[in-house]
């Protein structure tokens, strides 16, 4: 059975606050960095939202300190609001390290609101029983030394014994993709159980799976280096040298060259740059510096 302990460092008075939109970047992306927060838009004279901001407040509290909330009243924060895309209220997102994570619409019974608190805090790194949580590090540590073999034999086990064990599930299609089989991991991804299939583990498995997928057609890195620096508008050449770079193991030139590209154009090809920088941030350790330096930088660029 999951935990919803794992970093219980808030009072139970701070685990719930009304902000306002000059708080938000303090309050929400920074404040993400290591306890996801919840954001509830609302407004008071939402019939909906009354029902809601209770139940959620309820739950976020039965956490423990292992989430926090905060409701921002859409009619004193236009400008976040916008930002957001908020179409109708209520609206909940849940921020974990400056960047939204999940997310709902709409008033939901108390039952899908407490799934969707214990998913975000799962998301943050929840943690498993000890001894599931054991044979989980112990094949995570195998699978980064190398042991990709090994480390797919202990998550089968695992799932012999719990089938909708999201990091299980997770680990054993990053096996295969590491063993280069991935039309077999992709096999593995698309039977994930319905009620796993949204966790952050199947993300990061799938993240990893179109990182690997894109490398076998990623462009010799001295041309579209070459490209960039004739024409720095080129966005296609910028976006094609940022793929380039994450398959040969340049993370962090990747990301650099992405986050260039949204600043001079968020929008090309239907906002790809931020797409495949998720993609990215989801593939790569929640804890990585790069992604550490890439969520913030990149909600720099979203909220300035």
């Amino acid at each position: 059975m999951l935990e919803l302990g794992g970093k219980q460092t808030q009072a139970a008075g701070n685990l719930v606050k009304d902000i306002t939109e000059q708080e938000f970047m303090a309050e929400v992306v920074d404040g993400s960095a290591e306890v996801p927060v919840i954001v509830d838009f609302w407004a008071p004279w939402c019939g909906p939202c009354k029902t809601l901001g209770p139940m959620l407040e309820d739950a976020v509290k039965a956490a423990k300190g292992a989430v926090r909330m905060v409701k921002v009243n859409v009619d004193q924060a236009q400008r976040i609001a916008q930002q957001m895309r908020i179409q109708s209220i209520p609206t909940v997102y849940a921020f974990y390290q400056g960047q939204p994570v999940d997310g709902f619409q709409g008033a939901l019974p108390q039952s899908e609101i407490k799934a969707f608190v214990e998913r975000v805090v799962q998301a943050a790194g929840g943690e498993a029983s000890d001894g599931l949580a054991e044979a989980l590090a112990a094949a995570e540590e195998m699978l980064d030394q190398g042991a990709a073999t090994d480390a797919a034999q202990i998550f089968s086990a695992l799932l012999e014994e719990d089938p909708a064990n999201a990091k299980a599930y997770g680990g054993l299609v990053r096996a295969h993709v590491a063993m280069g089989e991935l039309d077999q991991a992709e096999a593995i991804l698309n039977g994930a159980p319905a009620e796993i299939s949204k966790a952050a583990e199947i993300d990061a498995a799938h993240a990893q799976l179109v990182l690997a997928q894109q490398a076998a057609d990623a462009g010799p890195i001295a041309e579209l280096t070459a490209a960039v620096e004739a024409d720095p508008a080129n966005q296609q050449a910028r976006f094609d040298l940022a793929r380039a770079l994450y398959a040969k193991g340049d993370a962090k030139g990747a990301v650099d060259h992405l986050l260039d590209l949204f600043r001079r154009d968020r929008e090309w090809n239907e906002g790809a740059a931020k797409t495949q920088l998720m993609t990215i941030f989801d593939a790569l350790k929640p804890n990585d510096p790069v992604v550490l330096a890439g969520r913030r930088k990149l909600s720099s660029l979203i909220f300035a």
